[in-house]
């Protein structure tokens, strides 16, 4: 019978403040540890014992992990995290491995790429490392790669798909449509002045239907910030552009840059070449961006320009802002997304930003699950700041006048 001053539920707040803090081999709290936890406690302290604590604090105090430079070890610790913990916790800690551990070399091996849980920070890794990783890990590479760009198409494609077929649908109307292309809502709501009482029934004179043109109905360009803070983001962008470009009523151009500009457009059918197209890290110009994005206009009113960045501009930033009010002035549909990813609130330049929502250009953070939405209510032409606020997006706004 447990004692009344050591019940279970104490027992079981020691072992967890002991996995949490670590300790000594000599502590006393190691004898409530099981032969699992003392093998999660093994792999926790291999990532943040007190030899691996880059900011200085002892996490773990006397802990003595590490997996020094052999690429099987890691492999195998690899191994144990994904049998000890959720998939969303071991990629946290590969990416924690990532940057106290010195990962990045052993992922030039094809074993360990193999024991890699696959997700958006590990291929923004391997886009990174690119120009070093050998011919025999390559291929390796790719197919992590593509295993997270499959998943993300999965999960992504779908709605975003549906909201621009959507929004396409609604961009356009045709008053003399097939019994298939009427759309009811419309039509009830335009005759109900001939609604007959005695027929309890709506007679439509004016049917209104989803509008048939042939061609694009709106251009769109996605201008991507490659610098390294933007990691995530390009992954995204990447996938979202591919999806857009599978889709005939929308002509979609993809744009990266760093202080050069590349357009991988023609890499569009295969986001995996894609992304192996771009080059992350470098510096940023905004402004050369701009100029070769302006001139790619052909209808600015059928435009929708989205730049993807976190507004630091190593160019000439007045040059910027006098081109982007340029864009906007001209009637392109101007968006400025801050990141694009699941990573909350990023850095960016809050000066810039302020002026471009000065300029008419919203600026805010946009995750990939809001992406469509966002792109459906572009081709709407609702109006973006009402959007995002609708949704409790952060936006940012000019500053106030005294």
């Amino acid at each position: 019978m447990p004692s009344r001053f050591n019940p279970p539920q104490d027992n079981e707040r020691v072992r967890r403040w002991r996995l949490i803090l670590g300790g000594d081999s000599a502590d006393q709290a190691d004898a409530g540890l099981s032969e699992a936890d003392q093998a999660i406690d093994n792999a926790l302290k291999v990532l943040y014992g007190r030899e691996h604590d880059s900011g200085g604090t002892k996490v773990g105090v006397g802990q003595r992990g590490g997996l020094g430079a052999s690429a099987p070890s890691v492999a195998r610790w690899l191994g144990d995290i994904r049998t000890y913990f959720p998939s969303s916790i071991v990629r946290v800690m590969q990416q924690d491995a990532l940057e106290r551990l010195n990962l990045r070399q052993m992922l030039l091996e094809p074993e360990m790429l193999r024991a890699v849980e696959p997700d958006v920070h590990l291929v923004a890794t391997l886009i990174a490392l690119k120009s070093v990783i050998p011919n025999k890990t390559k291929d390796t590479a790719r197919l992590v790669v593509r295993r997270v760009v499959e998943d993300l198409e999965r999960r992504l494609a779908s709605p975003l798909r549906q909201a621009v077929a959507g929004s396409l649908n609604r961009a356009t109307r045709n008053h003399r449509p097939r019994h298939n292309e009427i759309d009811w809502n419309r039509t009830i709501r335009l005759n109900l002045k001939h609604y007959q009482p005695d027929y309890r029934t709506i007679i439509p004179e004016r049917p209104v239907g989803y509008g048939r043109r042939r061609g694009s109905l709106r251009d769109i360009i996605l201008c991507i910030d490659q610098s390294g803070s933007m990691a995530s983001s390009v992954v995204y962008a990447s996938v979202f552009g591919a999806v857009l470009a599978s889709l005939p009523a929308v002509s979609t151009r993809l744009v990266v840059f760093d202080t050069s500009v590349v357009d991988l457009t023609e890499d569009l059918d295969d986001p995996v070449d894609l992304l192996f197209g771009t080059q992350l890290g470098g510096g940023t110009d905004i402004n050369r961006a701009l100029a070769y994005c302006q001139s790619l206009v052909r209808r600015p009113d059928e435009t929708i320009l989205v730049l993807i960045s976190d507004l630091y501009e190593g160019g000439d930033q007045v040059e910027m802002f006098k081109r982007a009010a340029s864009l906007a002035a001209s009637g392109v549909s101007f968006v400025a997304l801050l990141a694009l990813s699941d990573e909350g609130a990023p850095g960016y330049d809050h000066r810039v930003a302020q002026t471009f929502a000065g300029l008419g250009i919203p600026s805010f953070a946009c995750t990939p699950d809001l992406f469509p939405e966002l792109m459906a209510a572009a081709i709407s032409r609702e109006d973006i700041n009402s959007w995002a606020a609708a949704r409790d997006i952060s936006l940012t706004r000019t500053p106030e006048r005294a």
